[in-house]
């Protein structure tokens, strides 16, 4: 058997660099390069095998969960068919990763972390940055990864690398088990030699397969779908990573269902479409919610069914209702008690299509669709023009925005109150140009996933949308975008503190209390807002900054940032107590049961009632019509 005499980290990057995917026939490579921040911990090791292998390339990012942040971005725009690696140090280096491993496995995006560890041998224990623990020497920082990884290793001898290699390929190239994959790579053993088999680092081409449902529950979901009176679809982050959106377009049209969305799955369907009904849930629009509400059949397709999107299992009514959820992970497929078609989206779709062949809803159904769509455009034209007193207010900064950018061009946001009104508000014209992270909400997401998505899709302009509390907590990214050379167009809302947890704070009789950014005045954070210059920080890392205090003047500035060849940052100043509202949803935030503060005693009603509209779907397979296989399910 040929070999080749390799260190550890030596041959984990010539690995790396052959590994492709293929789907549909189109192959392409699966890993873009290699993030990282040296110290000790990995400098001498995988650092030195990226120097000395530089056709897998090298960035360098500010802050390691930015690097994994950046990472998550390129992966989802490529609908998770391409990745980045991420190495760090031991100590805080990898456990600055933490957030974003996270952040991946939340939203079941992959991503190869390569934390560096301690010495495997032991012998200099404890080495700098080591946490010991008098329980057992195979202890590390990096054990903090195991629960937001889906998959997790430490490689003590260099012989062990081939396996756990093909372990994470394995997870990391499924759409049903990805997310943060995490090699622990002590100091040592990056640096030992070992033969590896030659075979190790030949091209490898993972397939990405479409399966397809079990038949005798795809041919119930069509019976279901033909007694349902008020069917309606929740399109989930699933029917985009698996290309499914013309056929969820074909089918729709096809049936007249309604559509709603989730924040993954904005964009499935062009805001336009007349089956679309815009989100649902917690920062749904009425009519999706509405349509919720009486639905007597939910087809959920590739979502993991969250709170926001059951709006805390209060949104769908309907005593009858059933669910049919299809979705690549059995996980998810089964939430709810639903029938469960666990397979390839597009694919379940095209099936149904045939099955269903001349199906569709009836008219009434379909021409509620039509005059929710109308109402509906009228609410968002009235939100989008909102001017407020002092100002600009939050949500017509959305509209000027929306409004000034190509249908092609992407938005991304992540945490605070922009995420809920972009859901409601935002007119997305195209299926990959609105890329938001909610499934961690992770702040300091914004900048660094911008920046992955912009070297996704080099083409298409990026309008990062991201609050001060956000940008204060990682504007570093800005300096990476200069560095590589990738353009971003960054509108940064100031409004002097949290606005999104102002308001939930207020809304469960808690005043705000410390979510301003306020001096302390009298032991308290109530004193005058402390004044940030965001132009000049932006300016002080080498960007463009435009403060716009009008709506012409945020046109105008928009206008000067495209014009510009390296990245923008647009201030603009809002008041955070202008809010949209919510439509017809409710979220499950616990009021406490005893309190001195009389706010909080007043809301306690109000909360348990709302409680008390929780559903918790247990149907037994007799009441979906699982145990029968004649049944259409209807006793």
């Amino acid at each position: 058997m040929k070999t080749c005499r390799l260190t550890a980290a030596q041959a984990l990057i010539r690995f790396l660099k052959n590994q492709h995917v293929e789907r549909d026939g189109t192959e392409n490579a699966f890993f873009a390069g290699v993030w990282g921040i040296f110290g000790h911990g990995n400098v001498a090791g995988i650092g030195q095998a990226l120097l000395q292998y530089p056709d897998l390339p090298y960035y360098l990012s500010r802050n390691e969960q930015a690097m994994v942040h950046a990472a998550i971005g390129y992966a989802k725009q490529k609908n998770r068919l391409a990745t980045f690696a991420c190495t760090t140090s031991i100590g805080p280096g990898a456990t600055n990763m933490v957030t974003g491993a996270a952040t991946a496995t939340v939203n079941r995006i992959p991503v190869l972390l390569l934390p560096g560890d301690i010495f495997a041998r032991r012998n200099v224990a404890p080495v700098l940055q080591q946490i010991e623990s008098e329980f057992s020497q195979d202890v590390s920082a990096n054990d903090a990864f195991k629960p937001v990884s889906r998959y997790w290793d430490r490689i003590n001898r260099p012989d062990q690398l081939p396996y756990a290699l093909l372990e994470a390929m394995r997870v990391l190239t499924s759409p049903a088990q990805t997310g943060a994959v995490t090699l622990a790579m002590p100091q040592d053993v990056q640096a030992e030699a070992w033969d590896y088999p030659a075979e190790l680092f030949e091209k490898r081409v993972w397939h990405i397969a479409r399966p397809g449902p079990d038949r005798t529950l795809l041919k119930r979901a069509a019976e279901w779908i033909r007694a349902a009176q008020k069917p309606l679809i929740i399109a989930g982050g699933g029917v985009i990573y698996s290309d499914a959106e013309q056929s969820l377009d074909a089918f729709v049209r096809q049936t007249g269902i309604a559509v709603t969305e989730t924040q993954s799955g904005k964009g499935a369907l062009r805001f336009d479409h007349p089956q679309q009904l815009g989100a649902i849930g917690v920062n749904g629009t009425r009519p999706a919610n509405l349509a919720a509400a009486d639905a007597d059949l939910i087809i959920a397709i590739g979502t993991r069914l969250t709170d926001f999107t059951t709006g805390s299992k209060t949104q769908f009514q309907n005593p009858a209702v059933r669910f049919i959820n299809i979705n690549i992970a059995e996980f998810d497929a089964l939430k709810h008690s639903a029938l469960p078609l666990v397979c390839d989206a597009k694919i379940a779709l095209e099936l149904l299509a045939e099955m269903l062949c001349s199906h569709q809803v009836c008219e009434t159904y379909a021409n509620s669709i039509g005059k929710s769509q109308k109402d509906w455009d009228a609410e968002v034209n009235r939100q989008l023009t909102w001017q407020e007193p002092s100002g600009i207010s939050q949500s017509k900064v959305i509209g000027i925005v929306n409004l000034f950018s190509g249908p092609k061009d992407i938005v991304v946001c992540a945490a605070g109150s922009l995420p809920g009104d972009l859901l409601k508000l935002w007119r997305t014209r195209d299926s990959k140009a609105y890329h938001l992270e909610y499934g961690n909400s992770c702040m300091g997401y914004e900048i660094a996933g911008g920046l992955g998505v912009k070297m996704a899709d080099p083409a298409r302009e990026v309008y990062v949308m991201v609050g001060d509390g956000s940008y204060l907590m990682m504007s570093s990214e800005i300096v990476t975008s200069l560095q590589e050379g990738y353009k971003l167009n960054i509108v940064l809302i100031d409004n002097h503190g949290f606005g999104s947890i102002n308001g939930l704070s207020k809304a469960v009789g808690c005043e705000g209390f410390g979510t301003e950014y306020r001096y302390r005045s009298n032991g308290h954070l109530g004193g005058p807002p402390i004044p940030v210059d965001f132009c000049a920080n932006a300016i002080s890392f080498g960007a463009h900054a435009i403060r716009a205090k009008t709506g012409k003047e945020l046109e105008r500035a928009l206008e000067e940032a495209r014009g510009q060849a390296r990245t923008t940052v647009i201030v603009v100043e809002t008041d955070m107590n202008v809010r949209v509202p919510g439509y017809d949803s409710w979220w499950d935030v616990p009021i406490p049961e005893v309190a001195e503060l009389e706010s909080v005693r007043a809301l306690q009603s109000e909360y348990l009632a709302g409680r008390q509209r929780e559903r918790n779907f247990l149907a037994t397979e007799q009441r979906q019509g699982l145990a029968d296989p004649t049944s259409g399910g209807d006793e």
